[in-house]
């Protein structure tokens, strides 16, 4: 009987919904697991084959988990807000939740017909008021709370306002705006309610705040660093430039210590937690204040200029300054001389993103401002300098420029002949390169001159700090996360404005929905598209924030939702989150390290601050799947073929070098083992109608390239398409078969058929060719139990090693040797099915019931118990070896001893026959290895 893969896994799809058997409860009689993926966001395209790969892994786990008799719980949801659907909002007016709701339709219809094991009960979208309801009522305690440094955590800012009225702010030590200035409780007391406020601002966890962001005029946004390609959007390609903008910002740079510090506590990738340590940026050093040496504005230029280095012991040889061009200072430190070359480099560098800015070590460019500030260790001017690798939101803005030590300062200082200062004795071949040696003994350097490393790092801390021009200090290069956008499709802030300042609605009055627009653009006056809004007024009134939250916000507290998803009350009971408290295995793309994942940390350790949740990590493992490649095929065409009136001609690729062609994509559906259907080609595009084809043996092959899938290059596999051809179990096979879950892999249809070949093997075992269902109810041979738990043990030490690829080799080898003995015995196939049952559910429900079982139990059956007794061998073959040749193969128990051995060795008449009758000389058992006969 041949199996029809179409009916059983529909059946059993409609079974587990109509059954909820994948819904989860709290069962305080069972350990509890918690798997989750990185949600999706819902774009129009729907899932290609590349989607599902990290889903797959995780429902194998979640099922595995749920037979080794955990209580599982697996949700799934949907990151619903996002720029695809407002953008099409603007081109057709189209409301993106309709657009949404659409596309979320097909993701739904997609996983369910691949089988996963969801509770779909608990299924979030983070677009749904219910959901952001609890995100906006959390960037309110974010408002309402400060990081008290000495507690190490965050207090409330009600906490706050009492202090400063019984002593003002001396003795918090509490993260702060740097320009935060001390003041008695006298002073803090007589301050009316605006001024107080707007210094509340200065230690809020969120605030609003002027920052230079990444704007994109095109799509009306700003952008974060990783949603950018190349200095244009990686969604449109639209150019992007540098813009000072008033963003609300999140305090995140409170947590950098416990960012970096709670690293230490999960099982994470050290490459996942390189990136982190990398971008947090944790750096000891100095602070040290330049005055400036010419004050060109008294009221606006600054009077010193403040730099933090990692290397203080260099100062000696400064010999040069230099600030971010986006600095408001700039103009104030502009001589009139170089006026117009400042203006032209700072419009220039304007037009280019951080990103490129970061990254661009082979080019040199800069300005010279006109000004010098002073060295305050030996009074020499320093030549003040615009440049683009130094940017206004790291540090403050400057550095310091040694050449000696510091290869780019070096570059810099070639480029525009400036000093190159020798300060350690050690240091070798500054004509050629800087050396950032720590050896030797400091020479040109005052009063550090003869000393060495630590100790000239220790005398000239201590001289800033006596001469209170600087200080000891930790720096991060991690910056307060922004979290504005400038678009219609995102969470409404939950504030309003009175006399231009803040002030959060009421609890009760959450969720802030949002308001109907006419239309999705930014107003006339340039406001974001909320400002379109008729009398949108907080009590008619006020002004509300017009911003609305990115991207990451409904994603940065996702995992407590699924835990207690229809709570109306509570973003999730106590109960709920006591109970699953974190994530145990999370599966997502690693391109999330510096976004999503730093900023759920730092969500995370705020709640469990406020005493919401009990975990400092929300992950405690992390998987990050590898991309699946798209496999392209291309067709050429014949450039003489083009043109008016021509039909296009198409040469086969083995006949390609003997014409001028050009390379086009074809849609990798219309081709089978890099062979075009022609018929289906002249379907695909009208321009193609009339194609004519040069062909090799009667076929036309085409070009094959590995790139990433995408649409434009018509290489994307729609897993629908799949689904119907060989069905989902063949493709949740296939997809863990390709190789190890973390690494990069390209995609190859044709070689699904393998994965195929599987299923209907395993099928036969139960089914005769003529369809008559062989099952027999009899005692396993030795010789079957040993497959079986031959494959039994792998799998488990696999799976919990999320070694994905190998227990599919380790099910064929099982399926592949069982069917050799022609095994047919129920006690060893009712345990493959449950092997086999993580991997490809489908027929192992259908199976499971075919062999007498309840239906639907199989999900929660007992995972095989591994017998190392059936592995053990009773026999042992020894190769024979006289005189250093092999001449015999004899079988012995394994437990013989070796006189036994011996004694049967010289009876085969094989060894007598090369013995000759004599008694050999020496004869050496190597127990369970090789018996050596010496004549």
């Amino acid at each position: 009987m041949e199996y029809n893969y179409r009916e059983v896994e529909q059946k059993w799809r409609q079974f587990w919904e109509e059954n909820t058997t994948f819904k989860t409860e709290i069962n305080h009689s069972k350990p509890k697991y918690y798997v989750m993926d990185m949600f999706p966001y819902p774009s129009g395209a729907g899932l290609h084959v590349g989607h599902p790969l990290g889903y797959i892994a995780s429902d194998i786990i979640a099922r595995y988990k749920r037979l080794k008799g955990f209580n599982v719980l697996h949700p799934m949801g949907f990151d619903s807000f996002g720029l695809p659907a407002e953008q099409y909002a603007i081109q057709t007016g189209q409301h993106p939740a309709i657009t949404t709701e659409e596309n979320i339709a097909t993701y739904i219809r997609q996983l369910k017909q691949i089988g996963f094991s969801y509770d779909w009960s608990r299924e979030i979208r983070t677009s749904d008021p219910n959901y952001y309801k609890w995100t906006q009522w959390i960037f309110m305690q974010l408002f309402n709370h400060y990081y008290d440094k000495d507690a190490n955590k965050s207090l409330k800012i009600s906490d706050l306002v009492v202090n400063f009225a019984k002593s003002g702010n001396k003795g918090i030590n509490a993260v702060c705006d740097e320009d935060t200035e001390n003041f008695t409780a006298e002073e803090w007391n007589e301050m009316g309610e605006y001024k107080q406020q707007t210094l509340l601002l200065k230690y809020r966890l969120t605030y609003p705040d002027e920052s230079v962001v990444n704007w994109c005029p095109g799509l009306k946004a700003v952008l974060a660093n990783d949603e950018i390609k190349d200095g244009v959007s990686e969604r449109g390609g639209f150019p992007v430039e540098q813009r000072k903008m008033k963003q609300w910002a999140m305090r995140i740079t409170a947590y950098a210590d416990r960012l970096i510090d709670g690293l230490n506590e999960v099982d994470w990738s050290d490459s996942m937690k390189d990136q982190q340590r990398n971008w947090i940026g944790r750096s000891t050093g100095a602070s040290v204040r330049f005055a400036v040496d010419t004050i060109l504005d008294k009221e606006n230029t600054p009077p010193f200029i403040e730099v933090f280095t990692t290397r203080v012991d260099t100062i000696y040889g400064v010999s040069f300054m230099v600030i971010a061009p986006e600095l408001e200072s700039v103009p104030f430190l502009t001589t009139p001389e170089q006026k117009e070359a400042v203006e032209e480099y700072v419009k220039w560098v304007a037009s280019r993103t951080e990103l490129d800015r970061m990254s661009e070590v082979k080019k040199v460019s800069g300005v010279f401002t006109g000004s010098y500030v002073v060295n305050p260790f030996n009074d020499e001017k320093v030549p003040i300098y615009l440049a683009d690798y130094v940017l206004a939101g790291y540090g403050t803005g400057a550095v310091m420029g040694v050449p000696s030590g510091d290869q780019r300062d070096w570059n810099f200082a070639k480029h525009f002949n400036l000093p190159i200062v020798p300060i350690l004795d050690a240091q070798k071949e500054m004509d050629v390169q800087a050396d950032n040696t720590k050896e030797g003994k400091y020479i040109n350097s005052g009063i550090i001159d003869g000393l060495n490393y630590k100790e000239a790092t220790k005398v000239l801390t201590q001289f800033l700090e006596e001469k209170a021009i600087g200080k000891g200090k930790i720096q991060y290069r991690l910056r307060n996360a922004v979290f504005s956008r400038q678009r219609y499709w995102g969470e409404p802030v939950p504030v309003y404005f009175k006399d231009g300042l803040p002030y959060l609605i009421e609890e009760s009055e959450l969720p802030l929905t949002l308001p109907v627009i006419d239309k999705y653009l930014p107003t006339d006056m340039g406001e974001p598209p909320l400002g379109r809004a008729e009398g949108w007024k907080y009590k008619g009134e006020h002004e509300y924030e017009l911003s609305t939250m990115p991207g990451w916000a409904g994603s940065s507290w996702y995992w407590y939702r699924y835990m207690d998803a229809q709570n109306d009350t509570e973003f999730a009971s106590q109960e709920s989150i006591n109970y699953w408290k974190a994530v145990d295995l999370y599966i997502g793309g690693s391109e999330h390290a510096t976004g999503h994942l730093l900023y759920s940390r730092f969500w995370n350790k705020f709640l469990k601050d406020l005493g919401l949740v009990p975990e400092e990590e929300f992950a405690k493992k992390l998987i990050n799947q590898g991309m699946i490649q798209g496999r392209s095929n291309f067709v050429y065409r014949v450039k003489s073929s083009v043109g008016e009136g021509k039909n296009p001609i198409f040469v086969s690729f083995g006949l390609k070098s003997q014409y001028d062609v050009t390379d086009i994509h074809v849609d990798v559906n219309i081709v089978n083992n890099d062979i075009l259907d022609t018929s289906a080609f002249k379907a695909w595009r009208e321009d193609f109608a009339n194609a004519e084809f040069i062909l090799e043996d009667g076929k036309y092959i085409c070009g094959v390239e590995i790139e990433k899938m995408s649409k434009s290059k018509y290489n994307v596999v729609n897993p629908d398409i799949l689904v119907d051809k060989v069905g989902a179990d063949t493709l949740r096979l296939y997809e863990m078969f390709l190789g190890p879950l973390e690494q990069a892999k390209p995609w190859n249809t044709n070689g699904i058929d393998g994965s195929f070949r599987f299923i209907k093997k395993a099928w036969r075992l139960f089914y005769d060719d003529l369809g008559t269902f062989k099952l027999k109810d009899e005692t396993p041979t030795p010789a079957e139990l040993k497959v079986l738990h031959t494959a039994i043990k792998k799998v488990e030490e696999d799976l919990e090693r999320y070694s994905f690829n190998t227990v599919v080799s380790t099910l064929m080898i099982c399926v592949n040797d069982l069917g050799s003995l022609k095994c047919s015995k129920k006690a060893i196939l009712q345990e493959l099915v449950i092997l086999m049952s993580p991997y490809t559910p489908h027929i192992a429900e259908e199976l499971w019931t075919i062999l007498g079982n309840e239906a639907g139990t199989i999900s929660y059956a007992n995972f095989p118990k591994f017998n190392p007794s059936y592995l053990v061998e009773a026999n042992f073959e020894y190769p024979i070896s006289i005189n250093g040749k092999v001449r015999a193969n004899i079988s012995f128990p394994t437990d013989a001893l070796p006189a036994d051995i011996e004694a049967g060795v010289l009876a085969n008449e094989i060894v007598q026959k090369w013995l000759e009758g004599k008694a050999p000389k020496k004869v050496i058992v190597v127990l369970k290895r090789i018996v050596n006969v010496v004549p």
